[in-house]
């Protein structure tokens, strides 16, 4: 057994030790510091060897050269032993990475060599404005910065419905027009027809009716909620017409239609009948092409003996009135995207904007 003296002894001893070496403890906590940064090309104060954290220095770029922010002066500061932002002096001529509202494109860098150009791609919903996807950096400014307009197909947010979730992976302001949403009914509700899931469909700027998510219990017996029951489709008369459409399939219980070329569908492509004589919600065949036609002035240097077709998301390469040139035009959510006349030799390596 270890005695009182031998404790008060120990104990005694350790508190020695703190006080021949309070830099020990001290040192499990400090936070590293900074070393001068190295800058090629300007100077920055407050000059000295080594900076504690958090500590901020100002720094400016000789003649010919500048910041990789704006201005002709920038800051950085002693961040946990590594300065942020990075100070560095680039050439006057390079251009700092461009900020695009509702847009992405690959950033290698912050900052961009003279004639560098960017490409970029608009986030669901918005389109960019005039067709014009790229910029190019000219004597340390941007040509023409592209802008993303949200676009007048689009829609906001999907309806709000009791009892019931979107199945999507985060928030979103604006969906695409044909975007497809999902639905899921919380526990112990149902929809008609005894599906748990259900879609909604952005169409024109306007999503299309979304769901009724019931109580199992009650699921069974739509005359309970007001709601007509599904009889055979001979009590409904004569079959409903969707514009662009034909039925493909029929019997009792349902009609199932599918669209004509060059259309998609939007909604189910199956219609019953209710028991008061009216139907189930029809699908709608949206157009899913563009058309060039001879006598628009945009299409004056293509060769168009007559009205030409492209399907939506598909691609063709139109010859242009000059000879062995030609124009590559894209069909993107109806609207017709096209490259300026080029030889084969551009076209292939991509130089044709």
């Amino acid at each position: 057994m270890i005695s009182f003296v031998t404790k008060m002894y120990i104990r005694y001893l350790g508190f020695g030790l703190l006080i021949w070496f309070p830099g020990a403890l001290h040192a499990q906590h400090a936070t590293p510091s900074c070393s001068a940064p190295r800058l090629d090309g300007g100077f920055f104060s407050p000059k000295q060897e080594t900076y504690s954290d958090e500590t901020a220095l100002t720094y400016t770029c000789n003649d010919g050269r500048k910041p990789t922010v704006k201005g002709w002066w920038a800051t950085s500061t002693c961040l946990n032993g590594t300065w942020s932002p990075e100070p560095q002096c680039i050439d006057e001529k390079a251009c700092i990475a461009p900020d695009i509202p509702n847009a992405q494109y690959i950033e290698k860098s912050g900052w961009y060599n003279d004639g560098h150009k960017i490409r970029i791609t608009c986030n669901e919903g918005y389109d960019p404005k005039d067709h014009d996807v790229t910029t190019t950096c000219i004597n340390g400014k941007w040509s023409s910065v592209p802008v993303c307009e949200k676009n007048i197909h689009a829609c906001g947010e999907p309806p709000q419905i009791p009892h019931a979730v979107i199945i999507l992976q985060g928030y979103q302001e604006f969906f695409a027009a044909d975007t497809t949403v999902q639905y899921e009914c919380e526990d112990g509700y149902t929809v008609e027809g005894g599906d748990a899931k259900k879609y909604v469909y952005c169409i024109a700027g306007n999503w299309t009716e979304g769901p009724v998510c019931r109580t199992s219990t009650t699921s069974g017996s739509n005359e309970r909620d007001g709601r007509p029951l599904y009889t055979k489709v001979e009590h409904c008369g004569a079959y409903p017409n969707v514009p662009n459409g034909d039925v493909v399939q029929q019997n009792d219980e349902f009609l199932k239609y599918q669209c004509n070329a060059f259309y998609t569908q939007v909604g189910s492509d199956t219609v019953k009948c209710y028991n008061n004589g009216s139907w189930s919600q029809l699908p709608i065949c949206q157009t899913a092409f563009c058309s060039l036609h001879p006598a628009d002035p945009v299409w004056k240097n293509l060769r168009l003996s007559g009205v030409e077709y492209i399907k939506e998301g598909e691609k063709k390469y139109i010859s242009c009135i000059r000879q062995d040139f030609f124009s590559l035009v894209k069909c993107i959510n109806g609207e017709t995207v096209s490259t300026r006349c080029c030889d084969r030799y551009y076209h292939y390596y991509g130089r044709c904007l």
